[in-house]
């Protein structure tokens, strides 16, 4: 019995291993599925309630599809001709029709109420800590300072991805089309409003951590905001097409603590008092 016992639990630790053995690629694969094809990590509160939106919607439509789906084969295998179910012969029912009416209100009327406080809230710029206006170019993004702590520094921020890496005649770096070559910096934990308008064509400014997304149109001024909750560097394009090299116009923001936000604005404030009289937007922020 002892030895029988043996051989099974040698049996069962083998299987074990092999099927965490086969499943580890499988499992690193729906990772890397996972993090191709699903949302960006949230990095802000909206961000992360439009994520739950999101995974809500998504939850509430697999229950509606398999609903209905199920409903229409149980109805056609159940009742097939060759088990010798005649159909049914009628034209109407109350009841269906009461149902099919009722619920897709209910559903509605939920996402509704579920949806308004978030669409409220993402249009709520009032009581920015820091504004910022955001002028897209063909194409690069320029960057005004308007009030808050920083007000006064403006700067371009100018793609820096090799014109080989975007052609193809050279092997990508990590940071391929994340790159400029001065960084948009704001303090974490900060309400920043971010007005949007346009030098040229239309343009839309977007970071998928944050959750905002705005057009910036030329001769209107539209605006967005966000509130970062973790330090870190987070990438955005734009996000309307806007001419030959729209996909090489990238969005970067360093988000920092406030003293190195401080320390930050300091430098950028010394740099402007140092640099020869020019036009504002010529100050350099690294």
């Amino acid at each position: 019995m002892k030895l029988f016992q043996k051989v099974v639990r040698g049996v069962v630790h083998r299987a074990l291993a092999l099927a965490v053995g086969l499943s580890l690629p499988v499992m690193a694969m729906a990772n890397d599925m996972t993090t191709r094809y699903n949302l960006r990590a949230p990095a802000s509160g909206m961000a992360e309630s439009l994520y739950t939106l999101h995974n809500v919607m998504l939850i509430l439509c697999l229950v509606i599809f398999v609903a209905v789906f199920g409903v229409m084969f149980y109805s056609i295998y159940a009742h097939r001709k060759s088990k010798g179910h005649k159909p049914a012969s009628f034209h109407e029912s109350t009841a269906v029709e009461i149902a099919w009416t009722v619920v897709p209100f209910l559903i509605v009327i939920f996402i509704g109420i579920y949806a308004t406080p978030i669409v409220m809230a993402q249009k709520d710029t009032t009581n920015a800590d820091i504004t910022i206006k955001a002028t897209g170019y063909q194409w690069k993004w320029g960057y005004d300072y308007l009030k808050g702590e920083g007000q006064g520094i403006a700067f371009y921020s100018t793609p820096t991805t090799p014109y080989e890496q975007r052609m193809n005649l050279q092997d990508k770096t990590a940071n391929y089309l994340s790159e400029v070559d001065n960084v948009l910096v704001v303090p974490v934990g900060k309400k920043v409003r971010i007005v949007t308008t346009a030098n040229d064509v239309i343009h839309a400014w977007m970071v998928p951590a944050f959750g905002v997304k705005q057009d910036a149109i030329p001769g209107f001024v539209r605006d967005t905001w966000f509130k970062a909750d973790r330090v870190g560097t987070y990438n955005g394009h734009c996000a309307e097409l806007c001419g030959k090299d729209h996909a090489f116009m990238p969005i970067v923001v360093k988000v920092v603590t406030a003293e190195e936000y401080t320390a930050w604005v300091a430098e950028q404030k010394k740099k402007l008092a140092e640099a020869p009289a020019a036009p504002a937007q010529l100050a350099v922020a690294k």
